[in-house]
C-alpha cells in the first residue's frame, strides 16, 4: 500500500523549498547538501528524501514553484489592466511585489536553472517565455509600429533586465518603492521605443535571448 501523505505535505514542502533556497543563494548548488537543507528544516535525511529523492529535485521544484506563481502573477495582473502602458506598468509592479519574498528563489532562478538538465530546463523556459510573451505584448500594445521590427526583442529584454536584477541595489524603505520602480522602468521603454524602432545602418541586431535570467533561452 502506498504510504498517505501527512495533512501539513504541503506546507513542510513549501518550508523545504524556501530554506533549500535561502542555502543555494548563500552557499551556491554545488556548496549546498542534502545534509544542509535537512538540517535547515530541522528534519532527518530519511524525512526529506520522502518528499525529494534528490538535491536535483529539489532544485527543479524551487524554480517550478517559483515560475508558475509569477506567471499566475503576471497574467492577473495583466487582465485587470487596460491594454497598454497601464499594463506594463501592472506587470512590472506585479513581478516586483512577488520578488519581495522570494529574493531567495529569483537569485536561484538566475543562477541555477542552467545546471538542470535540459529536458527540465524545457519546462522552466515555457514558463518564462509566457512571461516575456505577456511584456512584449503590452510593449507592442504601447508602440503599434515596432510589431515585426527587431527592436520588439531587444526592448522586452532590457525591460526584463531593469525588473529582474533590482535586487542587486534596491533597499525596501530607502529611496524609490516598488512602484515608482516599475513605473520608472517602464518609462525608459516606453520613452526610448521611438529610438530604438529606427534602424540607421539597415543592419537587424543579433537575437537577443537573455532576459536577464542568468541564462539563455531558445527563441520563442
Amino acid at each position: 500500500m502506498a504510504r498517505t501523505r501527512a495533512q501539513d505535505y504541503a506546507e513542510k514542502r513549501g518550508s523545504i523549498l524556501h530554506q533549500a533556497a535561502q542555502l543555494f543563494a548563500q552557499h551556491g548548488y554545488s556548496g549546498t547538501s542534502i545534509s544542509m537543507i535537512a538540517a535547515a528544516n530541522g528534519v532527518s535525511k530519511a524525512l526529506l528524501y520522502h518528499y525529494y529523492p534528490d538535491k536535483e529535485a529539489v532544485l527543479f521544484d524551487i524554480l517550478h514553484t517559483h515560475l508558475t506563481a509569477l506567471v499566475t502573477c503576471v497574467d492577473q495582473a495583466a487582465d485587470s489592466a487596460a491594454p497598454g502602458a497601464a499594463q506594463l506598468l501592472a506587470i512590472g509592479e506585479a513581478l516586483l511585489e512577488a520578488y519581495r519574498g522570494a529574493h531567495a528563489e529569483h537569485q536561484v532562478q538566475i543562477a541555477n536553472l542552467r545546471l538542470l538538465p535540459e529536458s527540465r530546463q524545457k519546462e522552466l523556459r515555457e514558463l518564462e517565455r509566457k512571461l516575456v510573451a505577456r511584456v512584449s505584448t503590452a510593449i507592442s500594445d504601447i508602440i503599434p509600429d515596432i510589431n515585426n521590427t527587431p527592436a520588439l526583442k531587444p526592448l522586452t529584454m532590457a525591460w526584463f533586465g531593469m525588473i529582474n536584477w533590482h535586487y542587486l541595489w534596491f533597499q525596501e524603505g530607502r529611496g524609490m518603492s516598488r512602484a515608482d520602480y516599475a513605473r520608472m522602468a517602464s518609462q525608459l521603454i516606453i520613452a526610448g521605443s521611438a529610438e530604438a524602432i529606427k534602424s540607421p545602418r539597415g543592419e537587424e541586431p543579433e537575437p537577443v535571448t537573455d532576459l536577464g535570467f542568468g541564462h539563455r533561452m531558445a527563441e520563442p
